[in-house]
């Protein structure tokens, strides 16, 4: 049996290589979870050579409050393929475009790359959002500081440890 197409879901659907990540709201938010892809038909070019390079992409994220959509990222790490980049500087963009679109809590990007010139390369790119802290707190003068002897908390004396005790 043949399977009809819609005409309108065919213009919205790319198989085309795109830059573009797109990225869908977070169904737990709240709530602290892992994502994981692995991804082993990566390429690109070598920068120096023109050869191609192939690698098994690995992502893992905690999302904050948005997750990547799978198609667009399929299509983003497919639109590398013919274009020349290092591999630590591909590993790398990879991680600053994922952050960048989805503000994730933690995320890192493997790229293990095949073996080119008798050398295996795996490169470890991680980012961490900085946690939130309250308001900055000045220190105070010397004066009002706990233990000083012109502030009212108590002072303590410390001793350094006998030889032999």
């Amino acid at each position: 049996m043949a399977r009809g197409t819609d005409a309108a879901s065919e213009e919205n659907v790319s198989t085309k290589p795109s830059k573009t990540l797109e990225t869908f709201p977070n169904p737990n938010p709240g709530r602290e979870y892992e994502i994981s892809f692995e991804c082993p038909e990566f390429t690109c070019l070598c920068p120096r050579t023109g050869q191609p390079d192939f690698a098994t992409m690995r992502i893992r994220y905690v999302p904050d409050r948005l997750c990547v959509e799978l198609k667009s990222l399929k299509l983003y790490l497919w639109s590398f393929r013919d274009e020349g980049h290092f591999h630590e500087a591909v590993t790398n963009r990879i991680l600053d475009d994922l952050v960048k679109a989805t503000g994730p809590r933690r995320m890192t990007v493997v790229g293990d790359f095949y073996v080119r010139g008798g050398i295996h390369t795996v490169v470890t790119a991680s980012y961490e959002k900085a946690k939130r802290q309250g308001k900055r707190r000045e220190p105070l003068p010397a004066a009002q500081q706990a233990g000083s002897p012109e502030g009212r908390g108590p002072t303590r004396e410390r001793r350094k440890p006998e030889a032999g005790n």
